[in-house]
């Protein structure tokens, strides 16, 4: 594409539409991915007949595999500190300050947060399903999905005082409070999860993330809820990477119009050049150094005067010059050009 310039909003929008469409496309491979090994994932459910699955498993393991059991800790369960009555086996603490900052671009307050305390307490636990068979969860952390619940939600807000608010003007920064908030996966709560299945030496079943790097799952939902939500994910992914490329072939079409009109008006200029030379030839000329001394171009001043400008009739420039015009407008009177042919000199 020789002499014809791509805009930089348009390399910019190009880039950024196949970056964002190749980002999302790699998103969406990975959720269809997990979502297929969900789907092809074996229910099991925890009775005494797991075990005799497990020892005619070789390697005694099932590398992916769907359980579901109700929460009970292996020792003394975690006790809420806001909420007595609650008790569970994982237990998150989080205090974050939330503060508004002065956006001087946009000239409005942003909000603003960062963590002061972040606390885990965790004690081991297992899933209990009938017959009284247990499966060990183990690394319950490590796992993705929804198994937490909050059991407080507290809001502490900051009173400010004459000085304080001036300061905050003059700082571009107003405190507006902290909040506190503890999840916990209670005792008894009923959980599917999907992992790695194990039969250990001493006869204990685990649960652990796979090892074959497959996506490790704890989750108060139910199975199906849980493919829903990641059918649901990889469906708006997708939506986002069409988006993207559809986005990105919109610019190249652009571009591509950009360049027929460029050719065009190339292709039309040579016409014109080549129609021009035809007339040339058939009419008389005088020489050329009379032409460049008498009648030189006014815009290159180097060659003569050797068109006619139609409708205004000016003779004013070299039909070199006429081609190089940014628009067709005579230069003389800014009239447009409809036509040009050879100046005849006799």
């Amino acid at each position: 594409m020789d002499g014809f310039p791509v805009e930089v909003t348009e390399a910019v929008c190009l880039g950024a539409s196949l970056a964002l469409s190749g980002i999302c496309y790699y998103l969406y491979r990975k959720s269809r991915t997990t979502l297929d090994k969900l789907d092809d994932a074996p229910h099991f459910t925890i009775d005494g007949k797991l075990k005799d699955i497990l020892k005619v498993t070789p390697g005694a393991c099932l590398q992916y595999a769907v359980i579901e059991g109700a929460v009970q800790p292996a020792g003394e369960p975690l006790t809420s500190h806001f909420q007595k009555e609650f008790v569970g086996v994982l237990q998150k603490f989080l205090l974050r300050e939330h503060r508004l900052v002065w956006n001087s671009l946009s000239r409005t307050w942003t909000d603003s947060e960062r963590v002061l305390h972040h606390r885990v307490n965790a004690v081991p636990f297992v899933l209990v399903g009938s017959n009284e068979a247990t499966v060990r969860v183990l690394c319950p952390l490590q796992a993705s999905g929804l198994y937490m619940e909050t059991t407080h939600e507290k809001f502490h807000q900051v009173n400010y005082g004459l000085g304080d608010i001036i300061g905050q003007y003059l700082s571009g920064e107003k405190l507006k409070g902290q909040l506190e908030t503890e999840e916990m996966l209670k005792v008894g709560t009923t959980l599917t999860g999907v992992g790695e299945l194990i039969l250990e030496m001493d006869g204990t079943l685990n649960l652990r993330p796979p090892s074959n790097g497959s996506q490790y799952f704890l989750s108060i939902t139910d199975f199906d809820t849980l493919m829903l939500e990641h059918a649901s994910t990889a469906l708006w992914w997708k939506a986002l990477a069409i988006a993207s490329a559809l986005a990105g072939a919109a610019v190249l079409l652009w571009v591509g119009r950009r360049y027929y009109r460029h050719l065009k008006v190339r292709w039309e200029n040579e016409r014109e050049r080549r129609e021009f030379e035809r007339l040339q030839d058939e009419g008389p000329r005088a020489p050329a150094s009379e032409e460049h001394i008498d009648n030189a171009c006014v815009i290159c001043l180097s060659q003569p005067r050797n068109c006619i400008l139609l409708d205004c009739g000016h003779v004013c420039c070299c039909h070199s010059c006429y081609q190089a015009l940014p628009d067709r407008r005579c230069p003389i009177c800014r009239q447009s050009i409809i036509r040009v042919v050879p100046l005849y000199h006799v």
